[in-house]
């Protein structure tokens, strides 16, 4: 292989991962029609199309699709092997990218790397919220953040937080108005806050359990978001009943902006857990960051 030809795969690499050529460019440090303008001589000597373009978007053919799952491993390997190698270093520094929801972000990651860093001004952090599962390996993140529950057996996993509680809540003058529901059930006949799931598209089935017996409860109401913030104020400003994490709203319940009920159908989940390929060498910039998150 021609080393042009090599460059120019790192470039369709990019713009396949990015969905994006204008995103692409900038990653890449080009313009928008020098990138264009590669990858139409790559796919001209390969003799094969790798990209469909569209007015709003860019996505990989189906021979695309093969030559991105054979180059973004072996990429991810060349840069866990230069990370190995710069790990002779003797200050850590380098970027660390993690992919993890807005809750994990928030209650966990976010308060222990924040005096972390203090002390390694040359480390750099990604950290990329996202409430959809993403490939780290194909996306080129170093890590992501999950439920012990949902966890890849081929992957290591570092526990970094507690296991916690979603619960119901609601203001009071919601309450007031439409009644206390006393069973999961009676939620379908209220106005709840949905939150959308970002990789499947579909809206959350709030899971509730009691004395072993779990219940998924499909409801509806006015608003739908992807995050839980926006969530927590729909639901104090008498919009609806909100399903959220314990932790998140126990200020809320203390000071009565919102009250909560159904506690008995609360169940429990596996606390967060950060994950990364197990064939991955880790940099000393890594080490320090799974050491900071860790229990």
């Amino acid at each position: 292989m021609k080393r042009e030809d090599l460059t120019d795969m790192l470039w369709f690499l990019a713009v396949a991962e990015e969905r994006s050529f204008t995103k692409a460019a900038a990653r890449l440090g080009t313009s928008q029609p020098t990138l264009s303008h590669t990858i139409k001589q790559l796919e001209a000597r390969m003799g094969l199309r790798l990209l469909t373009r569209t007015t709003r978007s860019v996505s990989p053919t189906e021979a695309g699709e093969r030559l991105l799952r054979s180059l973004a491993p072996r990429i991810a390997d060349l840069e866990s092997d230069i990370d190995a190698l710069l790990a002779t270093r003797d200050t850590p520094s380098g970027t660390v990218r993690i992919t993890l929801s807005d809750h994990a972000l928030e209650s966990v990651v976010w308060p222990k790397l924040r005096p972390m860093m203090r002390n390694y001004p040359d480390i750099k952090i990604e950290l990329n919220s996202d409430n959809g599962f993403r490939n780290i390996v194909e996306e080129r993140f170093d890590a992501g953040v999950r439920l012990g529950e949902s966890l890849d057996k081929d992957m290591i996993a570092v526990r970094i937080g507690p296991d916690w509680r979603l619960v119901t809540v609601a203001s009071a003058d919601y309450f007031a108005a439409h009644g206390t529901p006393q069973h999961p059930q009676e939620l379908v006949d209220h106005d709840c806050i949905n939150q959308r799931q970002i990789r499947s598209g579909g809206l959350y089935a709030w899971e509730f359990e009691k004395d072993g017996r779990a219940l998924r409860v499909r409801v509806d109401g006015q608003f739908i978001f992807n995050t839980s913030y926006a969530q927590i104020d729909a639901a104090a400003n008498g919009y609806g009943i909100a399903y959220l994490p314990e932790n998140l709203v126990e200020r809320d319940i203390a000071s009565g902006r919102l009250v909560q009920v159904l506690d008995d159908w609360s169940p429990i989940f596996a606390g967060y857990y950060l994950y990364y390929p197990s064939r991955r060498q880790n940099s000393p910039a890594f080490s320090v960051v799974v050491n900071a998150l860790r229990v």
